[in-house]
C-alpha cells in the first residue's frame, strides 16, 4: 500500500493537495496548485534524494508524505520538515501514521537528526498524531498567518531521529 510516488500519482496528489488548500487551514495557500507545479515539486524532491511516499489502493492515491529542508542554511542540514496529507474519504484508517513513520528511515539514511512538523493551531487530529509518534511541541507562534479571514497559529513539533 505504501510506495514511492511516480509521475502517474501526481493527479491524485494534486487532488488531495488542492482539497486541503480550498477546504482547510492545513496548507496556508489560498490558490490551488496546477499539475505543472506539483510535477516540479516531485522532481525537486526526487532530485534532492528526498522521498515522496504515497498510500495507494487499487491505483488510487489515498495520501502522501514527504520532507524537505527545514531552512536553506547549512547550519540546518541535520533537520527536515515533513508534510503528510490524507484524502478526506481515507482518514481514520491509520494512513497518516504509516506515512509519517515511513519517512523516518529515509531521513536517518540521509544523516538527518531532527524531523519537524509545522501544524496549524487547532488541528487537534494532527497534533495528536504527532504526539503519538513521539513528536514534542517546541514552539508556538500565535497569529502569524491568515486564511479564511482569520488569524492562524503555527505550532512546531519535532522528533529526534
Amino acid at each position: 500500500m505504501l510506495r514511492d510516488a511516480v509521475e502517474g500519482d501526481l493527479t491524485g496528489i494534486l487532488a488531495i493537495y488542492n482539497h486541503a488548500v480550498l477546504n482547510s487551514t492545513a496548507i496556508w495557500n489560498d490558490t490551488p496548485a496546477d499539475l505543472a507545479a506539483r510535477r516540479a515539486w516531485l522532481r525537486d524532491r526526487q532530485g534532492r534524494g528526498y522521498p515522496v511516499i504515497v498510500a495507494a489502493e487499487g491505483g488510487e492515491v489515498l495520501g502522501y508524505a514527504s520532507f524537505g529542508d527545514f531552512r536553506p542554511f547549512e547550519g540546518f542540514r541535520i533537520s527536515v520538515e515533513h508534510s503528510v496529507y490524507v484524502a478526506e474519504a481515507a482518514r481514520g484508517r491509520g494512513l497518516g501514521r504509516a506515512l509519517v513513520e515511513a519517512l523516518f528511515a529515509p531521513a536517518r539514511a540521509l544523516g538527518k537528526k531532527v524531523m519537524i512538523g509545522g501544524i496549524t493551531g487547532g488541528n487537534d487530529a494532527s497534533l495528536a498524531l504527532h504526539a503519538r509518534l513521539g513528536f514534542v511541541e517546541t514552539g508556538r507562534m500565535p497569529g502569524i498567518g491568515i486564511k479564511f479571514g482569520r488569524r492562524l497559529d503555527l505550532i512546531f513539533m519535532q522528533k529526534e531521529l
